[in-house]
């Protein structure tokens, strides 16, 4: 592995890792590489890649970067190549969605994210959206699974645009304000806590 120190060469294996990427995303867990400990790279809540307290301004290698991923059970967040495995540090979602298409309405409306790093997720079943409460402001914080145990905060403005598709819905005897996504209802907030 190199150093923690060495700029030249944050990671071993990323040209294989590049190759399995132009096949689509790599297959990250499926390997199972040694861990070569931490590396000094930081993915900050605003989306932005750092490494050695450097913005990573190579868009194509952020892209790169985002597809060997990987969060496992433990809780971390690694850069998995096939012949290494690396620690990183996420301030808090792995992604950011930046922009959001509807289709349809009500109940059969679908909800598809683009996230900062291209990937295009729609919300069901396999990709849900939770809400969870901001520390400090008690506010609303959405996120949606991208892949995996990685996530996508989306945006404010997108949020924004999530709350005006928003309606109320009767779930275990509560009401609750939420939006609806391939006719899955996601809740928000109990609608009496927002005042509807």
């Amino acid at each position: 592995m190199a150093a923690a120190g060495d700029a030249s060469q944050p990671m071993r294996g990323l040209k294989e890792a590049k190759a399995a990427t132009k096949r689509g995303l790599p297959p990250v867990d499926k390997w199972n590489p040694e861990f070569c400990g931490d590396i000094d790279m930081r993915i900050a809540a605003d989306g932005t890649w750092y490494y050695m307290n450097s913005p990573i301004g190579r868009k194509p290698l952020v892209r790169l970067f985002s597809t060997l991923l990987r969060k496992d059970e433990d809780g971390k967040t690694y850069l998995i190549t096939p012949v290494e495995k690396v620690g990183i540090t996420v301030d808090d979602a792995h992604f950011v969605a930046v922009a959001m298409t509807v289709e349809g309405a009500g109940e059969t409306q679908v909800l598809r994210f683009t996230t900062n790093v291209e990937d295009e997720v729609i919300v069901d079943d396999a990709h849900p959206l939770r809400f969870a409460r901001e520390e400090g402001t008690d506010g609303l914080k959405p996120y949606v699974l991208v892949r995996g145990r990685l996530e996508a905060l989306v945006a404010r403005p997108i949020f924004y645009d999530l709350v005006e598709r928003g309606c109320t819905r009767e779930v275990e005897g509560v009401s609750w304000f939420g939006v609806w996504s391939s006719g899955r209802f996601y809740p928000m907030a109990p609608a009496a806590e927002i005042g509807l």
